[in-house]
């Protein structure tokens, strides 16, 4: 596996598999391709990296990282659905630990995300807080 540093190229790519990410978790994010695709540029306008993780050349998945911040908040993470079950996330995980030299990284996952609580907390993530909203 190799890790890729993005650029505004690879915007639809990531685009894509931003949405794949919003799917996969159930998240209440309604926004348009076009929309996700305008906050990705954002992201890389700002202080966020991206990186796509590849296999034979082949994107499999892709991290979102705000560095920026200390600890560094990975935003978003994900392998995509065909390549999972593979040991791949962790792989990339390690890649991009070493790749930016960092020991501590913030993270969130949705409450209801039981497959994501679980990876994370193999790699050795502990909860910390508790993230809430009201809605009326």
């Amino acid at each position: 596996m190799l890790l890729e540093k993005c650029t505004y190229k690879d915007i639809d790519k990531l685009t894509q598999l931003n949405k794949q990410l919003i799917e996969d978790e159930m998240s209440d994010n309604v926004m348009s391709i076009e929309e996700l695709k305008n906050r990705m540029k954002t992201f890389l306008d700002t202080d966020y990296e991206a990186y796509f993780f590849t296999v034979n050349s082949e994107v499999i998945g892709y991290a979102l990282i705000n560095i920026s911040v200390k600890p560094i908040y990975l935003r978003q993470f994900l392998i995509s659905r065909e390549y999972r079950r593979n040991h791949y996330g962790e792989t990339a995980f390690m890649l991009l630990k070493e790749k930016l030299n960092i020991d501590t990284i913030d993270i969130e996952v949705l409450s209801w995300n039981e497959a994501g609580k679980a990876f994370w907390e193999k790699l050795g993530f502990i909860e910390r807080s508790r993230y809430m909203r009201y809605t009326n």
